[in-house]
């Protein structure tokens, strides 16, 4: 009897200290969870819910699933070869192959540096009036501190802390609505393609795979136990890193969520489609009160500023990575990525005239560089020259190019359309 408690206690002890394991590799995701819920998702999901209700909940969803399987298999990639994204390209893929490819990376990061830190500026002019200029100059400002001065411990500690508030924030904000669940529920497994949605899906669909993020994910996967290279080792870091990256793309499957579902429940009930952020926080007041639009400007800054963090790290990735080192904020190459991505993408700002034709060509630069990471992504994590007997089975080379298809071509279109 008494080996038996033994034996008990020693089995809750292991499943104790699992637990906790668990714990100490959650991050990572939740770095790469702040580009699912960027400004541009903001606008593409209060247009869906503002304009089609709960009918389009299920383009999160199925979005999430295609995130979810890109992002854990570049994650194999940093785990695996102790590389990142761009570090791998530039070892292993033809230089007339890495180079284009990366440089372009460089130039998406800057487009998506352009489009946080305007809806940092946004949110700043929704709280305190600042002009969009001063706003960016000041969130950029703010973010470059944070990066120059902060260890990767420090800045992982406050982008969850930045995720839990906007989490709250619209945990709040749902309190004040009515909820109609069985449509919801509906809306997010069932498909459905609501006449005049499909610039709208498109535009969720495609914001969601992101080149930055890709590169970022290999780098930041490895700031666990990086100095273990056994295959014990690997192995207990590839199923930690599949329950980071699942935890973490679920809380932006429902942040996601909770946006259309408020635009769902104020906006679309009262028939006022969304075409801007500033308009949807102010109709919010009206609505919910003020205190609901406040805090809906607050989680936008937050979502804007740790958004534009995670985009200057991964800037400072891929250009380092082109010299063959991995991200530090300490050295001149990560340094030259960051201030590029972010000192490139506040000049624009500057000098253009109409913000929103900005986060427009941006989503434009990225929709062209997506398909080149992607596949590059899928070649060398299909590469046993690369990986080792961790390269991917045949199957799933063949799901991860479908899928990798699939975006691309979404991409493409949604990039069609926004010309046209």
């Amino acid at each position: 009897m008494k080996n038996l408690l033994k034996d008990l206690r020693r089995h809750d002890h292991k499943r104790y200290l699992g637990g906790l394991d668990l714990l100490r590799y959650i991050g990572p995701g939740l770095l790469v969870t702040v580009g699912f819920i960027d400004p541009g998702n903001w606008a593409s999901n209060f247009a869906a819910g503002s304009e089609f209700g709960y009918a389009l909940l299920w383009v999160v969803t199925l979005s999430t699933v295609m995130l979810i399987i890109l992002q854990h298999n570049v994650a194999h990639l940093g785990i695996v070869t102790g590389l990142c994204l761009s570090e791998a390209a530039n070892r292993y893929a033809p230089r007339w192959v890495a180079r284009p490819v990366l440089a372009t990376a460089v130039a998406a990061s800057v487009s998506t540096s352009l489009a946080e830190i305007l809806g940092g500026a946004i949110a700043l002019q929704m709280l305190f009036g600042f002009e969009l200029v001063c706003g960016a100059v000041l969130v950029t400002v703010f973010v470059l501190v944070m990066l120059f001065t902060n260890s990767y411990k420090r800045i992982e500690r406050a982008i969850i802390g930045f995720v839990s508030i906007i989490g709250l924030s619209f945990i709040y904000e749902l309190f004040l609505v009515d909820i109609e669940w069985p449509q919801a529920l509906r809306g997010w497994v069932v498909p459905s393609l609501p006449q005049g949605s499909l610039l709208v899906v498109m535009s969720v669909l495609g914001a969601v795979v992101m080149p930055h993020n890709l590169f970022l994910h290999s780098e930041v996967v490895q700031s666990r136990e990086y100095h273990k290279r056994d295959d014990a080792t690997i192995r207990r870091r590839l199923k930690y890193e599949f329950a980071d990256t699942l935890f973490s793309m679920l809380v932006g499957w429902a942040i996601n969520s909770a946006m259309i579902l408020l635009a769902a429940t104020t906006f679309h009930r009262e028939g006022i489609p969304v075409e801007e952020l500033q308009q949807a926080q102010s109709l919010l007041q009206p609505l919910l009160g003020g205190n609901a639009a406040v805090i809906f400007a607050l989680a936008l800054l937050l979502a804007g500023i740790s958004s534009t963090i995670t985009s200057g790290m991964a800037a400072g990735s891929i250009f380092a990575g082109m010299f063959d080192e991995p991200y530090n904020i300490r050295d001149t190459h990560s340094q030259v990525g960051v201030v590029l991505s972010l000192g490139l993408a506040l000049l624009l700002i500057v000098f253009i005239g109409d913000p929103f034709r900005g986060l427009l060509v941006s989503q434009m630069v990225l929709s062209l560089q997506l398909p080149f990471t992607v596949f590059l992504q899928v070649w060398l994590t299909s590469s046993p020259r690369v990986m080792g007997k961790y390269a991917n089975r045949r199957s799933t080379t063949v799901v991860l190019c479908l899928l990798a298809g699939l975006v691309t071509v979404l991409n493409l279109w949604l990039l069609a359309s926004l010309i046209v």
